[in-house]
């Protein structure tokens, strides 16, 4: 009896979810919520009863996503999961961590093949990785064939600005980008148009204050206001921001093209060939990692590369406000909001959003009628630089789907994968979280018409220079494994444990060490798929730095500084 009344209520929840889930609440939520659209109504309503359909052999059904905590995360996890299920009948439990305990869930996944969430987004920065343990699933052939009946007619995969960021070697789509940002300049524009301070500026240093071309001229203006100007309209001001806590944030602080901005990696797009952002070396047709140390042909204890922890130490000392070494990534970027600094070197676009925000909430880097006295520009480079090497990174969190997912729940995962990234959705989604993953969203007149009130964000992505800002590559074989190792060393320098020539020693030789025992699993038990690490012997490293390319040996660190005007840059973005 009481399994008669189990089924009978199952029975009657489905039909019920099966009635409410249909064409009226797409066209409520096509009404109410996701406009403006790259699409017309009539095309939204097409592509939303394409998911009416695709979704009915799985409704009723409650699936589990993953995701780091950003603005547009939090929009998918509080409204899109709640139009998805009035929709389409399936409920998403869209949870929120941080990014390392996503990382840890994924990596967790990958270990033990059990299914933990039904999809991730997590960072194409793993590209290298899931496309080596063929644990994810190959979108490429998954929506050609098992998943073809779930995959989206109007995707238009075409359409994602990102896509070359989660492809593999192989020519293969891993992850479907879902957001994106990258690290750009940030800096106050009210202070650098200010006469006095442009005129006191060129007396001391014999050039213009104005957007930094390069790290001299960074740490030129990072002196200025931290040190000749001190205060202004009664605030104690700083040249600089950044973050230094202990905290595998701080590890990607640095995975994060810190070093590439220094100049430490190859000419290349999307990453440097043969030597990547990370010091790692992997030679042109292969897909084999050789080494970290300039031992073994890498970069990661480089001149370069100790360069870059070196001004990233100094900067953080002597021109941030106090407190700034003990602040996180999540803290560090706000904190401008305060009003009191001048610039930033490394800052990410996907807090535009609370920079925008108005005066009456507390944000003193808007005026009165919410137009921002701030802008963003182009990461400045180091010494090491060359034309032609990526100048920055771009954060492409990306839908990714295990083979451990049973096929019914990855089904309906990938379902809600691509509603959130659908165009139906997509402008709207952009506005709420301003990080742009479609051409057609950043393109959009709704964005033509909001740009002066965002500082350049879509002026930027409009540009041709977007493409020189790039997340992690496919040189890193393994990257929950080898990110882990860079925080607690980057840390020890901000200590004062180890200099940065010391630190970034030890870190090339541990990375080194752990793929070894990649190498050493791959040849065994063709863990990484035939493209495993496969360590070059060690050399002396003048052999290395006597080559053309990186590793480079030491240069002249401090050029004289140069910058260009603000105005005439976006003069040139816009052509």
């Amino acid at each position: 009896m009481f399994k008669k009344i189990a089924l009978l209520a199952a029975v009657t929840t489905l039909c019920a979810q099966s009635a409410w889930a249909g064409k009226a609440e797409a066209e409520k939520w096509i009404n109410d919520e996701f406009q403006p659209s790259a699409l017309s109504k009539s095309e939204q309503m097409k592509e939303m009863e394409w998911f009416i359909n695709a979704a009915k052999p799985f409704q009723g059904m409650e699936i589990n996503v993953l995701s780091e905590t950003i603005p547009t995360h939090e929009y998918e996890s509080k409204t899109l999961t709640r139009a998805f299920e009035e929709i389409t009948g399936i409920k998403v439990n869209h949870q929120l961590l941080g990014e390392g305990e996503v990382v840890q869930a994924v990596q967790t996944q990958m270990q033990t093949k059990r299914n933990l969430y039904d999809a991730y987004i997590n960072d194409s920065d793993l590209i290298g990785t899931h496309s080596r343990l063929q644990l994810a699933i190959n979108l490429s052939d998954w929506m050609a064939g098992e998943g073809k009946g779930v995959t989206n007619p109007m995707l238009d995969v075409d359409d994602f600005i990102g896509r070359s960021f989660t492809t593999g070697p192989d020519g293969k789509l891993y992850q479907l980008p879902d957001q994106q940002f990258a690290n750009l300049y940030w800096f106050r524009k009210d202070w650098f148009d200010r006469p006095d301070l442009q005129k006191r500026f060129k007396a001391k240093y014999g050039y213009d204050l104005g957007v930094p071309v390069n790290w001299s001229a960074y740490e030129d203006i990072a002196e200025f206001f931290s040190e000749d100007v001190k205060e202004i309209d009664g605030v104690r001001v700083y040249g600089h921001m950044d973050y230094g806590k202990r905290a595998p944030d701080l590890g990607w602080r640095m995975t994060d093209a810190w070093l590439s901005m220094a100049g430490a990696g190859s000419k290349g797009l999307p990453n440097g060939v043969p030597v990547d952002e990370w010091g790692i070396r992997m030679e042109p047709g292969s897909c084999n990692p050789v080494g970290a140390s300039v031992s073994r042909g890498g970069a990661a204890n480089a001149p370069a590369a100790v360069y870059a922890i070196r001004k990233w130490d100094e900067w953080l000392r002597k021109y941030a406000p106090p407190g700034a070494a003990s602040y996180d990534f999540y803290q560090s970027l706000p904190a401008l909001s305060q009003g009191n600094v001048a610039q930033q070197i490394f800052w990410y676009t996907a807090f535009t959003a609370s920079m925008v925000a108005p005066r009456s909430e507390g944000n003193n880097t808007v005026d009165n009628d919410g137009n921002p006295l701030w802008r963003m520009a182009p990461s400045p480079h180091g010494p090491y630089w060359e034309k032609g090497q990526k100048l920055g990174y771009q954060d492409a969190g990306s839908w990714t789907l295990f083979k451990s997912t049973p096929v019914d729940r990855r089904k309906a995962a990938w379902l809600y994968a691509q509603f959130v990234v659908s165009k139906t959705v997509d402008v709207k989604k952009s506005h709420v979280g301003l990080t742009f993953i479609r051409e057609s969203s950043v393109n959009h007149q709704s964005f033509s018409d909001r740009a002066p009130k965002l500082g350049g964000l879509v002026e930027f992505y409009r540009s041709p220079d977007r493409v020189l800002w790039s997340p992690t590559g496919v040189n890193v074989p393994d990257y929950p494994k080898l990110a882990q190792i860079w925080w607690q060393q980057i840390g020890d320098v901000n200590s004062g444990a180890f200099t940065p020539q010391q630190a970034m020693d030890r870190l090339a030789g541990e990375m080194d060490q752990v793929m070894a025992r990649m190498q050493s699993a791959d040849e065994r038990a063709n863990t990484y798929g035939g493209c495993g690490p496969r360590l070059n012997e060690e050399k002396d490293p003048s052999f290395w730095l006597g080559k053309a390319g990186s590793p480079k040996a030491k240069v002249n660190e401090k050029p004289k500084g140069e910058t260009v005007n603000y105005d005439e840059l976006i003069k040139r973005w816009k052509k």
